[in-house]
């Protein structure tokens, strides 16, 4: 009987010491073979007029960069941009794996940066020293923008007013293994070509995707978006410690999702918010506050607001009731 013990002693030493040595080696062959190298393309982006009115349409109202990079009033639905602080970063971004903050994009920090790096960075997930950005910043949805597209945001990142952080925003301190996961997924931009806006359907999808309609609205399954559930609802957002925010299924079924809504409709809810004083209505009461960013995607043109929902009409029909 001691033998045994003994033997089977040994035995689970033998397996620890195995699964030890396979972790480390894991964690090895993550942080040395990831990263993919991206190159950073030479880019020098002329900023002409309509190059920058393009790149200020697509980052105020479509890729929402300011939204996220901005100071925001969560006292008023919407959560609208404190003015002054477009751009500057530096808020703690809530129910991350960990701490992350989100960064300066104002020329004041990126000023050193190349345009290629910059537009790397959208597309690829890498920063200028070729470390991984954390998912939240939706490089995977990005990195199917088009070429002329990606060049105009950068051009317009430009022309934002220099602000300075006040005091260094600290490094990202991602909990593992999300840490590593996180290393993983930068890659090589797939760029698409913008559709001809005759074909709607491709033209809403383009902006479904840049836009973030996808990325948001799909649930999450084991760490990837479930594309079963594509635009179905409930991906959870935190708002704070104490409160999330629910994504609402935005498929074609017409029970849980918006089968039922007229393209008028759809794009009235969108416009509800364009009026100026949208952005002073005050989170009291029954009005829960949102992560839907209804008073950027207000000023997206109706004809791209058509397409996607033409695009979404075509979208599996899922029965998903979305608790608010």
């Amino acid at each position: 009987m001691k033998n045994f013990i003994r033997k089977l002693s040994r035995l689970l030493l033998g397996v620890l010491i195995l699964v030890v040595l396979v972790a480390i080696g894991g964690i090895w062959y993550l942080n040395s073979s990831f990263p993919v190298d991206v190159p950073v393309k030479n880019l020098k982006i002329e900023a002409i007029p309509e190059v920058l009115a393009r790149g200020e349409y697509l980052v105020k109202n479509v890729t929402i960069c300011l939204d996220c990079h901005s100071k925001t009033n969560l006292t008023y639905f919407a959560a609208p941009i404190i003015p002054g602080t477009e751009g500057m970063g530096g808020d703690l971004f809530p129910g991350a794996p960990g701490a992350l903050y989100t960064s300066n994009i104002t020329p004041a920090a990126l000023g050193s940066w190349s345009d290629g790096e910059i537009a790397r960075a959208i597309v690829s997930g890498l920063d200028k020293d070729n470390e991984p950005l954390a998912p939240i910043m939706p490089y995977t949805e990005y990195r199917y923008m088009s070429e002329s597209d990606l060049a105009a945001i950068v051009a317009y990142l430009r022309t934002l007013e220099p602000i300075p952080n006040s005091a260094p925003i600290p490094e990202p301190n991602i909990n593992f293994p999300v840490d590593l996961i996180f290393r993983t997924l930068p890659g090589p931009p797939e760029h698409q070509a913008l559709p001809d806006s005759s074909n709607t359907i491709a033209t809403g999808k383009y902006y479904a995707r840049i836009a973030g309609c996808i990325f948001c609205h799909t649930p999450m399954k084991g760490g990837q978006p479930d594309t079963e559930m594509l635009m179905a609802g409930g991906h959870e957002f935190p708002l704070s410690e104490t409160h999330s925010a629910i994504s609402a299924n935005i498929t074609p079924d017409k029970d849980t999702g918006i089968g039922s809504w007229t393209k008028e409709a759809f794009i009235n809810r969108f416009k509800a918010y364009a009026d100026s004083g949208a952005s002073r209505i005050p989170v009291t009461g029954e009005l829960k506050q949102t992560s839907m960013p209804w008073l950027s995607y207000a000023n997206m043109a109706e004809s791209d607001l058509s397409a996607i929902y033409d695009y979404l009409q075509t979208v599996k029909p899922v029965r998903n009731a979305v608790a608010k």
